[in-house]
């Protein structure tokens, strides 16, 4: 008898429309989750529902409103896509299914349609490539909340992190093939930000997180489960595979939110910086985002092109999530085969 697995991937998830309404529902859901902000409960519903959510949520429908296109919000649509091409991958023996962390379509709905197709065994894949407790780990443990109140429990395979799989780099490298880095003054790898004190407390040794200016650079036995480190991993290998050269490329983080210290360099004062310091020409990667999204389409491509502009920048591009391309299923494909 063959074993039919069952592949629910998983990202953070989007509003269902970019209304005021929609986008507010979204965004409780989201910052509520005690992973994201880690802070004890009552602490952490007053700073969401009194402060942040109240003075975010409109301006954050009108930048939704930018980027949503026919068919609905990017994130969605291409992880539907992704979804269908990496059935036809797999094959007879997978059932693949699409899932958000947060609103629809959930991961409870996602895993019922799983078991109602029989499956023996689940892969867990979260489309994050670097492991964080807010992304990853959140997703896990909504899972497993889930999965717990089943009779039956199947064989279940969770995906941590892939931040410096080769076939994850292929794929970056081949929605960059339409660019020519020599063409570009300089490269930035831009990522999601953290608050610092995620990164230390997923220092298990206490020893290492934030000791050192370049704590971060090399991925080590010490800090394999470090958000940050998994990040340069990234980065540093798509820049080799492109032979970049390492004076012209940097790291920075992006999205910071609320007044805390977040990992650093920021994204938004890096690129200031670049223009202030002559760069005329910037090539931008979003390693972090397997989706093209807010983060990328606006926050990038929009907000963060005119501060570059503003300050002296003439070309700023966006190099393209990996999306549906056909690099990033076969990566997928790899990884799940790989794994199981």
């Amino acid at each position: 008898m063959k074993t039919k697995t069952g592949v629910l991937l998983i990202n953070l998830g989007t509003p269902d429309s970019p209304t005021p309404k929609d986008v507010y529902r979204y965004l409780i859901d989201f910052l509520t989750d005690g992973r994201v902000i880690d802070f004890p409960w009552l602490q952490r519903q007053l700073l969401v529902r009194g402060v942040i959510i109240p003075r975010r949520y409109k301006e954050s429908a009108k930048a939704y409103k930018t980027i949503w296109i026919e068919k609905g919000s990017p994130l969605k649509i291409y992880g539907e896509e992704v979804a269908v091409a990496l059935q036809q991958a797999l094959g007879d023996d997978f059932k693949v299914v699409l899932a958000m962390r947060y609103r629809s379509p959930s991961i409870a709905d996602g895993l019922q349609r799983l078991m109602n197709f029989n499956v023996d065994r689940l892969i867990i894949f979260p489309l994050f490539p670097q492991y964080a407790s807010s992304t990853t780990g959140s997703v896990h443990q909504k899972v497993m909340e889930v999965i717990a109140q089943w009779e039956v429990i199947p064989e279940i395979l969770f995906i941590n992190n892939y931040a410096a799989a080769p076939s994850l780099i292929d794929a970056f490298c081949a929605t960059a093939s339409n660019y020519s880095m020599d063409n570009y003054d300089h490269i930035l790898f831009s990522f999601h930000g953290l608050p610092q004190r995620h990164l230390k407390k997923a220092d298990r040794s206490g020893k290492c997180c934030l000791k050192t200016k370049d704590c971060c650079e090399k991925l080590t036995e010490t800090n394999k489960n470090c958000y940050s480190a998994q990040c340069h991993a990234t980065a540093h290998a798509i820049a080799k595979k492109l032979n970049i050269a390492p004076l012209k490329y940097s790291i920075s983080f992006q999205s910071r939110l609320g007044k805390d210290p977040w990992i650093e360099p920021y994204t938004v004062d890096t690129i200031n910086q670049l223009a202030t310091d002559g760069t005329k020409r910037l090539l931008v990667f979003c390693p972090s985002f397997v989706c093209d999204c807010l983060e990328t389409i606006y926050e990038i491509g929009i907000e963060y092109t005119e501060n570059f502009k503003h300050h002296g920048g003439e070309t700023l591009d966006l190099v393209p999530g990996l999306n549906s391309h056909p690099a990033w299923i076969k990566a997928l494909k790899e990884m799940i085969i790989q794994k199981i």
